[in-house]
């Protein structure tokens, strides 16, 4: 595999990011991971952050050096993180559970497979333009369906922020999957949540992306994104990924997994309470408290 990859996570104008992201890849393949903790819910920080690190280690466990069954690893790891976050629920007595969207993405052999709970999107982009994205869980969605709102409408809809499937609602997700797609040399596939997709149009993200360099590109969407969102900007999270096999310059940012041995993984994901863009009003000792917690919910579905 040969791929340039990039995330970045911002607060916004919010008091906390509770938006989560993550990438790792063994020798075969690579998972990507998005996740935005829903507003209005008690410790949306603490779902996310479930939900992004039940799949990456489900994927340090599977990838052995490919994942078998990429459609039910995506399942079953989206799926896990829905109880590992009732779970954690439970144990607080929480009266209100902590939720949260997801979107992760799997690429191996050349193809990409993915699948989306609530509002965070995939987008699938090939010579700047817009191949495919994912379909929002969400009321404004269903009501664009029915054709009683454009799309310029649900842009300011009151309803635009709310979501019918999520990671630990009352409710089973309805986890919804792509199909097998191939991907082809300079294909671009974006990860992101509703703070960077809100404010700029597909077609500016494709155009932004054609041919650029992602180090330098996704920042300056994340830019655009923060200045079009105004005041009350939500956090805004990306994981980009360029589908490469040869090209004449290469960016710092390029993986190549050849020599990689066949059972080594390797992961970027900010631990909770630890990473400087995710800011948190939690003290060390309750940071360490959440951490022990985060990870016995997780092991009790990791099987």
């Amino acid at each position: 595999m040969k791929f340039t990859i990039y995330q970045e996570s911002r607060i916004g104008k919010r008091q906390n990011n509770e938006d989560r992201i993550a990438y790792c890849y063994s020798r075969e393949a690579v998972l990507m991971v998005v996740a935005d903790g829903m507003g209005g819910h008690y410790h949306g920080e603490v779902a996310s952050q479930i939900a992004v690190q039940t799949l990456t280690s489900a994927f340090q466990r599977d990838a052995q050096p490919e994942i078998a069954d990429p459609f039910l690893f995506l399942q079953k790891g989206m799926t896990n993180a829905h109880h590992a976050i009732l779970d954690y629920s439970q144990e607080h007595r929480l009266k209100d559970s902590p939720r949260t969207t997801c979107v992760a993405c799997l690429i191996q052999d050349n193809i990409a497979y993915w699948a989306h709970v609530g509002d965070s999107r995939l987008y699938h982009m090939r010579d700047g333009k817009v191949l495919a994205v994912t379909r929002d869980h969400s009321r404004v969605r269903l009501l664009m369906d029915e054709g009683l709102i454009s799309e310029a409408q649900a842009a300011t809809h009151p309803d635009r922020n709310k979501v019918y499937s999520c990671l630990g609602g009352e409710n089973p997700p309805e986890i919804e999957f792509s199909r097998k797609t191939p991907l082809e040399v300079g294909d671009v596939l974006v990860l992101c949540t509703d703070g960077l997709w809100g404010p700029l149009p597909a077609d500016v993200m494709a155009a932004s992306l054609k041919g650029a360099n992602l180090m330098q590109a996704v920042p300056m969407l994340l830019n655009q994104a923060e200045i079009r969102s105004g005041p009350y900007g939500d956090n805004l999270s990306v994981v980009a990924v360029r589908w490469e096999q040869s090209y004449s310059e290469e960016a710092s940012s390029t993986v190549m997994t050849q020599t990689m041995p066949l059972d080594a993984v390797t992961t970027k994901l900010g631990e909770f309470g630890r990473d400087p863009a995710y800011k948190t009003d939690l003290s060390d000792d309750e940071i360490e408290k959440a951490i022990d917690e985060i990870r016995a919910a997780i092991q009790k579905f990791s099987k």
